[in-house]
């Protein structure tokens, strides 16, 4: 009886979640349509929300109508279960196909078991995901190097791994930065091949990269920064022979502090810090100058105390 009443909530659950997601789709179709054909200054004026943790699906539906996307083909990895997303609104509304890749099994399984997964052209891939495997990874899936969108957010080697990634040349790349780290320095945390943002530092406030780190690393690979997101959480870049038609941006002007307020104390609840109350938590952990090489504390890099 009990296995019974679980299969019928869970129908019901699901039925009521595919219902929600239709309005939520159909709300973004109509926000696209409003911006289309617009040229906005800024990225923040095309945000709209469907999936995606602020504004970013607005931003790529704008980003995706300014340019020829031969091959819709994405890789996001950091998804945790797919229900939050960069690339979900892509799959539903514009009929991407794509990768996806989180280091839970659990969530893999979810995603597997949600209607998405036989409805749209998806492949859900359970890893963690370190500089040595990522070009594997994505190689056992597609060997077209043309795809449209390489989404990075694992809360840790960010940087590196885009770094070692040369199987892809996609046409618009966006990434999570940590704005702790500010608009002045080009710094990451050291590759560690094991490395997690939860088991790092008690305060989660130590993870990834830079802004100037990312776009440093983007002009090296032939991108150029055209913006963030207005929540200060994810940065964007579209490849040089395509970004003619956006804004090219600049550091210190164009950066944006995270609105985000999910530090956590030493007993794992929440700190609520804002921006400039991150850094001096995590001060005696090590940073790289992904430029020079240099490595050192975050304490001397930002003249703390």
């Amino acid at each position: 009886m009990r296995n019974y009443i679980k299969k019928i909530y869970h129908r019901v659950y699901n039925r009521f979640n595919y219902d929600v997601q239709k309005n939520l789709v159909l709300n973004g179709r109509i926000m696209s349509a409003l911006n289309s054909g617009k040229t906005f200054r800024s990225l923040e004026e095309a945000e709209f929300q469907v999936f995606s943790q602020r504004g970013e699906d607005g931003i790529l539906q704008y980003i995706i109508s300014k340019m020829d996307i031969p091959n819709r083909v994405f890789v996001e990895f950091g998804v945790e279960n797919y229900t939050e997303s960069n690339t979900r609104f892509l799959l539903i509304n514009n009929h991407w196909s794509g990768l996806v890749i989180d280091g839970s099994e659990q969530n893999i399984e979810y995603i597997q078991n949600d209607y998405i997964y036989w409805k749209y052209d998806l492949r859900a891939v359970h890893s963690f995901i370190t500089k040595e495997n990522i070009n594997d990874l994505i190689n056992d899936y597609t060997k077209t190097e043309d795809i449209g969108l390489l989404s990075v957010d694992i809360d840790g080697n960010d940087y590196w791994v885009w770094e070692a990634i040369n199987c892809i040349k996609p046409r618009i790349v966006m990434c999570e930065y940590n704005s702790a780290f500010g608009a002045h320095h080009k710094v990451s945390v050291p590759y560690r091949d094991d490395f997690t943002r939860t088991g790092a530092h008690y305060s989660q406030l130590y993870f990834g990269a830079s802004l100037p780190a990312f776009c440093y690393l983007a002009d090296r690979k032939g991108y150029d920064f055209i913006g963030t997101a207005g929540a200060g959480v994810n940065a964007f870049f579209v490849r040089r022979d395509l970004s003619s038609p956006f804004r090219k941006c600049s550091l210190p002007d164009d950066f944006r502090a995270s609105a985000n307020r999910d530090s956590r104390g030493r007993g794992g609840e929440l700190t609520f810090l804002a921006h400039g109350e991150r850094l001096p938590v995590i001060k005696e952990l090590p940073l790289v100058d992904v430029e020079s090489g240099k490595a050192g504390f975050i304490k001397d890099f930002y003249k703390l105390t």
